[in-house]
């Protein structure tokens, strides 16, 4: 099964643009304007905080649980073909796969996948699924529940 969200990059693209844009009418706007020189600094100090926080929650997500090996993605959507500064990814075979938590906080959704490694180690990996619509993450829910029960009877029987 594969789940992702890739159609969602072009408005992620858009809206870092209506972001840059609306901080560049501001510096004009402001430099014109006299009266408004003490607000100004408060201004660009919530335009940076509403884009770092649209910048932490938008991400491209890929889940891949076809063959033997499920593989899960996470990584930036913008410069991603130039720098790729923000992957995130871990390949495993079902049968090392122990649990997995979905997370979801007000602005932020997030995936957390338990996975045994070959030294009988356990490595916990978080995802951010923010921009995954509700059907794909039912999708991605449903696999990883599947993944879990042919564990639990592979290790019963």
């Amino acid at each position: 099964m594969r789940a992702d969200n890739r159609k969602v990059k072009n408005t992620v693209v858009s809206i870092y643009f209506i972001l840059i844009v609306f901080g560049i009418l501001l510096i004009t706007v402001f430099n014109s304007l006299e009266f408004l020189v003490d607000s100004t600094f408060f201004v660009f100090l919530g335009l940076f905080v509403v884009l770092v926080l649209f910048h932490s929650i938008a991400g491209y997500f890929e889940y891949d649980s076809d063959g033997a090996k499920t593989v899960i993605i996470n990584k930036g959507l913008v410069l991603t073909e130039y720098v790729n500064y923000r992957e995130n990814k871990i390949e495993f075979v079902r049968s090392q796969l122990i649990g997995y938590k979905i997370k979801d906080y007000f602005l932020y959704k997030s995936l957390v996948v338990l996975v045994k490694t070959n030294d009988k180690e356990q490595v916990k990996e978080r995802f951010n699924v923010t921009l995954l619509n509700r059907k794909k993450m039912r999708y991605v829910k449903q696999s990883l529940q599947k993944t879990l029960k042919e564990n639990k009877k592979r290790k019963e029987g």
